[in-house]
């Protein structure tokens, strides 16, 4: 038999494999509210070839590749189990099976790994959460997307309604035909259909109404069945407390902002100090996608070696409120075509740094430059550390965080050389480390990190509501603290 024929032959029962995994992740999802992970990457609703591509790309952030050969057994024996809800990472647990030398089974362990998730220690299924999104641009629907994604299950948080002004003729079926399809993140994956009648978008059978309105004091959610609902206002039209407090309308109990909180609205990055939103918080703020993608990085970097003070440049895709060809804009630059020029501009990621991370000390500063690119930025984080350090020290740990630490679900870590923005489109993690091009001087760090500020964010966003839901489930193995 030749290499070729040996390679088919290894591909075919991988594929076998990767085919009967998908039953048994459907299942633990539906029955059990249970999301099956490897190395933070959901495998709920993914084809064959998505699972083996998942797998093969361990090697980027672990160093070697995983087979569904090491991994099946793993969810053999959580199919076995009595999960409640929960998320459970197989590349965690095939990883920490390996390095244990106790000789206990795939069985053994993996119920001793997940034993908080079991039995009399798991936590009851919650009823769905309501959900309002008030706006309907490219955040408000992605982060649809992901609600209704993420409804699969049946509990968690549920799509009720879209809040928008009045569009004229087809306004309803020219929104949904934007939500089936996007030039930057492709397809929805399912079903839409419209109900211009009752003014309803039914997505993977999520009934969504759309309500019209030019005001939030104009609208009474209760009339449409909602209770208790989290409001996320994705117009960043009102960033202050004021503002925001006009969406605590009947039927809404709290509101999420997809931009930077002014004045005493609390900016939340979650991972970092989403712990610290109090119970009785109606308004907080997510920040920006920047800020996102650098105060990860940035704690992991300072809990390890300490920051005395830091730049960060951002080169950012161009966004909407850019003009397609040069135009009046109240900015100075961001009149000029955006899809024709590289634009400085201001950011207020590095000022933002300090909400969200208060302990830190180190003066952060900032600027960006925006360019011809549509999806995707990178920020460049150029840090003096308190101690010395090697590049490889540096490189080792922050792959270490990416795959073990609290912030394995905000940093990701990737090792390819020819690595360039279009492949990070879809990321769902708020920040990815370019191994390649990471440079250590002494105490000098020089981070590039990419970031689907669209997608990535949105991801974010969604994990803020989920915990202020009351809808964060556990992730299994236990985190390294």
């Amino acid at each position: 038999m030749t290499v070729n024929d040996d390679s088919f032959t290894n591909w075919k029962i991988r594929e076998e494999i990767a085919e009967s995994m998908i039953p048994l992740i459907g299942k633990l999802h539906r029955e059990r509210d249970v999301t099956v992970l490897l190395h933070s990457r959901s495998l709920v609703n993914k084809s064959v070839v998505s699972i083996l591509k998942t797998h093969r790309f361990a090697r980027q952030i672990a160093g070697a590749e995983l087979s569904v050969t090491e991994t099946m057994p793993f969810l053999e024996a959580l199919a076995s189990l009595d999960l409640g809800p929960s998320q459970i990472d197989l590349g965690m647990l095939a990883t920490t099976y390996q390095a244990d030398e106790r000789g206990l089974s795939v069985a053994e362990f993996t119920a001793e790994a997940v034993a908080g998730a079991t039995g009399a220690n798991k936590i009851e299924r919650r009823e769905p959460r309501d959900v309002v999104l008030y706006g309907f641009g490219r955040i408000g629907r992605l982060v649809a997307r992901l609600l209704i994604e993420k409804s699969g299950s049946g509990n968690g948080l549920m799509l009720r309604a879209i809040v928008v002004r009045g569009g004229g003729a087809q306004d309803i079926v020219k929104r949904a035909s934007l939500l089936r399809r996007d030039s930057i993140h492709g397809q929805f994956q399912g079903t839409i259909t419209v109900d211009e009648d009752s003014s309803t978008i039914v997505a993977n059978g999520n009934a969504i109404k759309v309500i019209y309105a030019d005001d939030p004091s104009a609208v009474d959610y209760t009339e449409y069945g909602i209770r208790d609902a989290i409001l996320i206002d994705n117009t960043g039209k009102w960033r202050d407390r004021e503002g925001l407090s006009k969406h605590l309308r009947p039927g809404i109990e709290k509101v999420v902002l997809t931009a930077p909180g002014k004045g005493d609205v609390p900016n939340i990055v979650h991972g970092v100090n989403h712990d610290t939103i109090k119970p009785d918080e109606q308004i907080l703020s997510c920040a920006s996608c920047t800020t996102n993608a650098i105060v990860p990085p940035l704690k992991a970097m300072d809990d390890e070696y300490g920051v005395l003070r830091g730049h960060v440049e951002t080169v950012h895709s161009f966004t909407n409120d850019q003009n397609l060809l040069d135009n009046y804009h109240k900015s100075e630059r961001r009149g000029r075509s955006a899809p024709l020029n590289m634009v400085i501009t201001e950011t207020g990621a590095a000022s933002a740094v300090a909400k969200a991370l208060p302990d830190l000390k180190a003066k952060i500063s900032g600027s960006s430059i925006r360019v011809p690119v549509p999806d995707v930025s990178i920020a460049i984080l150029n840090l003096q550390l308190a101690r010395e350090a090697t590049r490889e020290e540096v490189h080792d740990y922050l792959r270490e965080v990416s795959l073990t630490s609290p912030l394995k679900r905000q940093i990701d870590f990737i090792t390819a050389p020819d690595a360039v923005s279009s492949d990070f489109i879809g990321s769902r993690h708020a920040s990815i480390v370019d191994a390649g091009a990471l440079k250590v001087d002494g105490d000098n760090a020089i981070l590039y990190l990419w970031y689907d500020n669209e997608f990535g964010y949105s991801c974010q966003v969604v994990r803020v509501v989920q915990h202020v839901s009351g809808v964060e489930y556990p992730t299994y193995p236990a985190t390294a603290v």
